[in-house]
């Protein structure tokens, strides 16, 4: 038998094979309600699990819960979601962030209605190979759709296991050794339960600040509880200095009101969103030269403030410029003009959101 400490505490341990029925225990009392979990006695429905978990990828609960609704009134069906136009998937997921995972999730779609019938594989080794399904969410799937007994470690699960071993390693190189020790925990009965519970006893009791240890029905085993210091788990290396960078966007309105647009390219940062045209963006940004990469010349006023934004790997200040062009403007090469009233309808990330909120307040 395996206990959680290697060494003896002043608090009673709770050995390894007590950890999954203490935390289920808890879990059939304390579970949260979500839009996409089966409520007790349901079958869970793949397509939905599926479907929350890619869109759960770095984004919280609260920010999920409207756009998962929307996506499945919608698209209720995964055979529904692969004959959906890759624009109109982007347009829903306008504002959601992380692009490439709503790319990939109509990718998938169409793999599992073209190659497997409308039905996802239940086995943690086929889900692999589809699109934008990475170890997690293929563990998660497996476990929670299908009840196979996978380990499945999010960054609430990654919290509570650095807590219970107080592993001194730092994330990220920690790691391998946080998928080891839940893997030992998890159990061959109710393993989807178990996941969501582990999921839930992170975000509302182990919670990254201020954890309420007194509510834990895991406390007796905890090591970093017992050592008083919670809090300071799971260890997290220095975080990298994260560059800045600039550029230019030009906000160009019609006569009749329509604005100037573009589609960026499928891959990479924002693949396949709508822009305001602009500059690139980068650390020597020349703001003095900013009108020279336009998209066609005009009476440019640069409005006041600037749009920041932060991605994960660089900061952006990104000037704002505007312009009023006759109702017979060229449309330059690779753009489009949409009616101000279509606008909003377009997919645009939350960076070109804020773009066109500091345009339209500074509208002449």
């Amino acid at each position: 038998m395996y206990e959680l400490a290697d060494r003896p505490l002043a608090e009673p341990r709770m050995a390894a094979d007590r950890i999954a029925p203490e935390l289920l225990a808890w879990y059939d009392r304390h579970r949260r309600v979500l839009p996409w979990r089966a409520l007790p006695g349901q079958r869970p429905d793949a397509y939905a699990v599926w479907l929350s978990e890619i869109m759960l990828q770095q984004t919280t609960v609260a920010a999920v819960k409207a756009y998962f609704k929307a996506f499945l009134a919608r698209w209720p069906a995964v055979g529904l979601l692969a004959e959906a136009p890759t624009e109109e998937v982007m347009k829903q997921w306008a504002g959601l962030g992380y692009y490439s995972r709503a790319r990939n999730l109509h990718a998938c779609a169409k793999v599992v209605a073209g190659e497997h019938g409308g039905i996802f594989p239940d086995r943690e080794e086929a889900l692999l190979a589809l699109p934008g399904i990475g170890p997690y969410t293929a563990a998660a799937i497996a476990a929670i759709a299908f009840d196979r007994r996978a380990t499945v470690v999010d960054g609430n699960v990654e919290r509570v296991i650095a807590r219970l071993f107080a592993i001194e390693e730092p994330l990220p190189g920690a790691k391998p050794l946080i998928k080891g020790k839940a893997d030992l925990l998890t159990p061959d009965l109710r393993p989807g339960d178990y996941a969501q519970a582990m999921m839930d006893l992170g975000a509302t009791i182990c919670t990254p600040r201020s954890p309420a240890c007194a509510l834990c029905p895991l406390r007796s085993g905890c090591k970093a509880s017992a050592l008083g210091n919670a809090e300071t788990y799971p260890r997290k290396a220095p975080k990298a200095e994260r560059p800045s960078r600039s550029g230019a966007a030009f906000f160009l309105r019609r006569a009749d009101g329509a604005v100037l647009v573009r589609t960026r390219p499928p891959k990479g940062l924002l693949g396949g969103m709508t822009e305001i045209p602009g500059t690139q963006w980068s650390g020597d940004f020349d703001l003095a030269q900013a009108l020279q990469e336009a998209p066609m010349p005009a009476s440019y006023r640069k409005l006041m403030p600037a749009v920041e934004h932060v991605f994960t790997h660089f900061a952006l200040t990104l000037f704002v410029f505007v312009a009023d062009v006759p109702q017979n403007a060229a449309t330059p090469e690779g753009c489009r003009w949409v009616s101000a009233k279509a606008l909003d309808g377009e997919a645009l990330p939350s960076l070109m959101r804020k773009v066109v909120v500091v345009a339209r307040q500074n509208e002449a």
